[in-house]
């Protein structure tokens, strides 16, 4: 059996890991070259979790919730189970479909674990979609998600932690479109260390797989 590989990925590359695909409502990472983290890829590995050696802090975002109130993501997620979506409530393919995804596989936990996963939606067009309008849209794809909003160079800047790109949203076509990356990250209850990332083709079958894994933070 051939032992695990490990490659120094950019966060271009850590994208094409992850098998992103860019969409309107995904955005191109940055080029820049600089390494982002390094992951053990197993030969012939069919498995939508890409599991970090060099697991991501968890970002130093302060946003406002679904509520209008402050919502500190490292105080109110320490030792919690958190997956992180960066996305927008106008998006019409990729958002809903991976939040629908993960809203699904989260039913099928034991009460006690789906109440202690934190699931958080961080919009990546703010001024659209303000604490009242992720609410509405949350509510109809999981009442517990928690939806954040606030300045776009401070959303920004966190998914930059992460390896995600997010670019300000603009008009395409006469509709305004927001482009991103498209990862989830799966931040561990044991270090509040971002340890397992997901692309957009991971399915809702992947995810009820893992997350009874992720809950206890162990490795898919």
């Amino acid at each position: 059996m051939l032992s695990a590989r490990k490659k120094t990925l950019t966060a271009v590359a850590l994208a094409a890991a992850a098998t992103l695909t860019l969409s309107a409502c995904g955005g191109e990472d940055d080029a820049s070259g600089s390494p982002v983290s390094v992951v053990s890829e197993e030969p012939g590995s069919d498995k939508a979790a890409t599991v970090l050696d060099q697991p991501f802090e968890k970002p130093d975002l302060v946003l406002t919730d679904t509520h209008g109130e402050k919502y500190d993501l490292r105080e109110e997620t320490a030792g919690k189970p958190t997956l992180i979506y960066f996305g927008y409530t106008n998006c019409p393919d990729v958002c809903p479909l991976t939040m629908n995804n993960i809203a699904v596989a989260k039913k099928r936990l034991p009460k006690a674990q789906q109440d202690e996963l934190r699931v958080v939606f961080v919009t990546t067009d703010p001024e659209r979609d303000t604490p009242e309008a992720l609410g509405k849209w949350l509510k109809g794809i999981d009442p517990q998600a928690v939806g954040l909003t606030g300045d776009f160079a401070t959303v920004q800047a966190g998914a930059r932690t992460l390896g995600i790109s997010i670019e300000p949203p603009k008009k395409e076509k006469g509709k305004v479109v927001s482009m991103h990356g498209t990862q989830v990250i799966a931040f561990s209850p044991k270090t509040d260390a971002g340890y397992v990332l997901y692309g957009e083709d991971a399915t809702v079958d992947d995810y009820i797989k893992d997350l009874p894994k992720l809950v206890k933070g162990e490795k898919p």
